[in-house]
């Protein structure tokens, strides 16, 4: 089984796939998050706003799904330009307290040309 997860506080999918997707052993597979605010569709061209607020739009579709970030076991991380990790890395550390989720991060050509930082999440849903 697998429940599709929806919340207007983050952007609506624009494609054919699900803002997350809970499956029957409450794992929370979140969809990639690009900067987009939910409220203005605007996408700053801060790195740093950027970081958060698609740290912000996972937070919300983990929300959504009854979850909080503390659950968070897996994060994919793609970078435009791999030069700004320490930055990443420095919002990122205020989001994920130990134990920190495993994590990848590589070097990405995101689509759009506007964001700069693109993240999606798995995490584990307490019953």
């Amino acid at each position: 089984m697998k429940e599709p997860v929806k919340t207007d506080k983050a952007p609506a999918a624009i494609g054919p796939y699900s803002q997350g997707i809970v499956t029957t052993g409450r794992l929370l597979f979140a969809s990639g998050q690009i900067a987009k605010d939910p409220k203005t569709g605007q996408i700053s061209p801060d790195f740093k706003t950027q970081v958060e607020q698609c740290l912000e739009n996972i937070k919300a579709v983990i929300e959504a799904a009854g979850g909080q970030m503390a659950d968070v076991v897996k994060v994919n991380a793609y970078l435009t330009d791999l030069a700004t990790f320490p930055v990443f890395n420095e919002v990122y550390a205020r989001y994920f307290t130990q134990p920190c989720p495993a994590r990848t991060t590589v070097g990405a050509s995101l689509p759009g040309g506007v964001a700069q930082v693109e993240i999606d999440a798995i995490a584990s849903l307490q019953k």
